[in-house]
């Protein structure tokens, strides 16, 4: 049986940093740098306010995401996203699940994935993140870990929903630290996400779903992490904000 290569996905997700002026910028960058979208989907994660400025202004081959959306397309819920208010955009991607929003707004793993649900519902794809605490890779329950953050969501996700899916493996314990997994771990802990999947959904979809690695990466790293063979892309932080990104977005070419 042949099996399909999965396409190189680069995201980069610009937190809550920017402003009118350094947002243009970075469209302009990334509009001037001739990036391989044919070999590499890339999609970029702006602040809420500048959504519809970069989606106007940039690239059209290349995507924008939300950085956070809600499980409701409208009503008294004061400050949230609606995700008809992105596709009115033509914003077309959410982030879910990342470990600052699971930490700091204490969304829980079962909550992730309803927004996850939602969002795919209303025609959104989505980048679902999952990933462990230092002290959890520390004592063994890395896997443990990621299994119940991937429950909840193969319990809401039909197999046809994975389709518009990217898993994103953030340890948390790399996540703007400077800290990064080595090829080999996060090759492991993708391994792993891979062959789950395989046993709890689907092998189809496990085959086709793309996992991609974050968590300090950089132009220097990023070439020998792509290499690995269940990397399939990466969530870019910082780095998404400097030029350097356009390297990561090549790493694999």
């Amino acid at each position: 049986m042949t099996t399909t290569p999965r396409k190189f996905f680069v995201g980069g997700n610009w937190k809550m940093n920017g402003s009118t002026k350094s947002i243009q910028s970075l469209v302009d960058t990334l509009n001037k740098a001739n990036l391989p979208v044919e070999q590499v989907d890339v999609v970029v994660a702006p602040p809420a306010p500048y959504l519809a400025l970069v989606r106007s202004t940039l690239d059209s081959k290349l995507g924008v995401s939300a950085q956070n959306v809600y499980a409701a397309k409208s009503g008294a819920f004061t400050g949230e996203t609606s995700p008809l208010f992105l596709q009115d955009l033509d914003v077309h991607w959410t982030l879910t699940g990342h470990s600052e929003r699971r930490q700091y707004f204490r969304e829980s793993s079962e909550y992730v994935a309803e927004k996850t649900k939602f969002a795919l519902d209303q025609g959104l794809s989505v980048i679902a993140c999952i990933g462990e605490s230092l002290i959890e890779r520390e004592t063994g329950a890395t896997n443990t870990v990621l299994a119940s953050q991937l429950e909840p969501l193969a319990a809401a996700l039909t197999p046809a929903d994975w389709a518009r899916v990217v898993l994103a493996y953030e340890p948390v314990w790399a996540i703007g630290t400077g800290k990064v997994a080595t090829p080999a771990q996060a090759q492991d802990a993708h391994k792993y996400i891979r062959a789950w999947l395989a046993k709890h959904v689907s092998p189809a979809v496990a085959q086709a779903t793309r996992v991609i690695y974050g968590g300090s990466v950089t132009a220097g790293n990023s070439g020998e992490l792509a290499r690995m063979a269940d990397i399939d892309g990466f969530l870019v932080g910082g780095a998404s904000l400097k030029p350097e990104f356009t390297q990561i977005v090549k790493a694999r070419l």
